[in-house]
């Protein structure tokens, strides 16, 4: 931590001390049994809902993000009470952090930081309270106003003293890191700030100590909702993550093996027609002795968009060996299926790829060759039987000189069609 940081939050603490010290006391005019009856339930449910805090690791330091009971309390105590508040909240949480290993580097200057930044912010608030409520008072929605200005003030000086400090330690290295973390307040946190510190204050003025303890009970069962829900969410995208890890082809993105085997098992059991079509690259190991196995990578990857790009989004590609793929065309008539086979024959003839090659860009031309069966699943034939067809198929395109289409339709027994690009 650089010496200006730690300059900083000497003046923050310093300064917060100072004036809850000095210009504290004559505002704090409520009973010593009211207060201490306030700070024991703001301190049971500010500690309550600390688990509930979105925790954003910036550096070496990690900011809290959640909603802060601080405003309703400096405004009903002042900021001698405040002060009070802070101090004994904010080393509660250091020490729990000591004791559970979940401390930044450096968790004391951090309290120190904590304490003296919410002090003085929120006893700025109370002193624009205190002069602007009179006024408001005969404005409609006036109290809700001025809260919403108290809020957006503090936003903006806590903000101002973060950037600070992460522009000293080399955080925030330009004006859009800067933007980025401004934006990155959430406006829906502010809006709940307002309205529970709102309601706590009044509820406090009026002595309400049963709603009082009922609105935190709701705000803590509220953001708990949210919470659970929020980790619900987390866990099924980190889920659908691996799984869609487990089931993609690393080198081209398709589907891998694994997923063929599972659309097996779905497509034999939808009485649908399926077109199965089995592809791979002509003289493929020609290509890595000419150049290497990166360029023929480079090649597999572009045969692959290649053929993507021709099917449609209830098809499915899937990369079933080193240089093979695998097609189950759906929701297609024979004809259409063999169009899309010979557009795919074509396309493939026609577009190079670009790989890189001893440092300049070369273009590889290469064909394909294609085997496809159309059928519709049965329990004598599924796809697992289809697939040794359309492999035959294939097998016939390679015999017949490569760079075509080999199809036969398993419906009509339709004698075997063999095109050429």
């Amino acid at each position: 931590m650089s010496w200006r940081t730690k300059v900083l939050i000497a003046v923050l603490f310093i300064t917060s001390v100072f004036i809850s010290v000095f210009y504290g006391p004559p505002y704090f005019t409520i009973e010593y049994t009211t207060y201490f009856k306030a700070l024991s339930l703001y301190f049971l449910f500010t500690a309550l809902y600390s688990h509930l805090k979105i925790i954003v690791k910036k550096g070496n330091a990690n900011i809290d993000y959640g909603i802060s009971y601080s405003l309703s309390m400096a405004l009903f105590s002042g900021p001698l009470g405040l002060l009070l508040f802070e101090v004994i909240n904010r080393f509660t949480a250091y020490f729990y952090r000591k004791a559970t290993h979940t401390a930044d580097r450096d968790e004391f200057l951090h309290t120190f930081y904590n304490i003296g930044s919410h002090t003085l912010n929120y006893t700025i608030a109370f002193f624009v309270f205190t002069l602007c409520n009179p006024f408001m008072q005969h404005i409609p929605f006036g109290f809700w106003i001025l809260m919403i200005t108290l809020v957006v003030l503090v936003s903006v000086l806590s903000d101002f003293y973060l950037i600070m400090i992460f522009t000293w330690e080399g955080e925030f290295k330009t004006k859009e890191d800067i933007t980025h973390f401004i934006k990155s307040r959430s406006k829906l946190d502010m809006g709940k700030t307002v309205v529970t510190n709102g309601l706590l204050f009044w509820f406090l003025q009026n002595g309400q100590w049963e709603i009082l303890v009922g609105m935190f009970v709701l705000n803590y069962l509220v953001s708990r909702s949210a919470y659970e829900k929020s980790e619900s969410i987390q866990h099924k995208i980190e889920r659908d993550k691996f799984k869609q890890m487990a089931y993609t082809d690393f080198l081209t993105e398709v589907y891998n093996r694994a997923y063929m085997n599972l659309k097996i098992d779905e497509l034999d059991e939808a009485g649908e027609t399926v077109g199965v079509i089995v592809a791979d690259i002509d003289s493929f190991k020609n290509i890595n002795d000419t150049y290497n196995h990166t360029v023929g990578d480079r090649v597999i990857q572009h045969c692959a968009a290649m053929m993507q790009s021709q099917l449609g989004p209830d098809d499915f590609l899937f990369r079933s060996g080193g240089e093979e793929f695998t097609m189950f065309l759906r929701n297609k008539t024979y004809p259409e299926c063999l169009t899309v086979a010979k557009r795919m024959n074509q396309i493939i003839s026609e577009t190079p790829a670009q790989a890189d090659f001893k440092g300049a860009t070369i273009h590889i031309a290469y064909t394909s060759s294609f085997g496809l069966y159309f059928f519709r699943p049965t329990a004598e034939v599924g796809i697992k039987k289809a697939y040794v067809h359309a492999d035959t198929l294939l097998f016939t395109s390679k015999s017949q000189g490569k760079n075509c289409v080999s199809a036969q339709n398993g419906l009509e027994k339709h004698e075997l069609a063999l095109t050429h690009a």
